[in-house]
């Protein structure tokens, strides 16, 4: 199951409550040589609340380096066990 799936499955807003999420990937170039050679070195995922839009922005380099276990660790942290 992809990052994505997990936060759409596990996802509750903070805000309003709300349980359906819709997810956006963003990659970014950095500084210098990155941005020279259009480089994209920062990834993150955007997660939204479909009801009220409230948006929780992740490092998809620390999720994604994170296994099995401990993904879902980090999943139950934001939106709870």
């Amino acid at each position: 199951m992809s990052i994505e799936d997990r936060f759409k499955e596990k996802f509750k807003c903070s805000k309003c409550n709300h349980t359906g999420a819709r997810t956006q990937k963003l990659s970014m170039t950095g500084t210098g040589l990155s941005k020279l050679f259009d480089i994209q070195m920062h990834k993150y995922l955007f997660v939204s609340c479909e009801n009220c839009g409230y948006t929780e922005v992740f490092d998809l380099k620390i999720l994604e380096g994170k296994s099995g276990i401990d993904a879902m660790d980090i999943l139950d942290l934001f939106f709870g066990g």
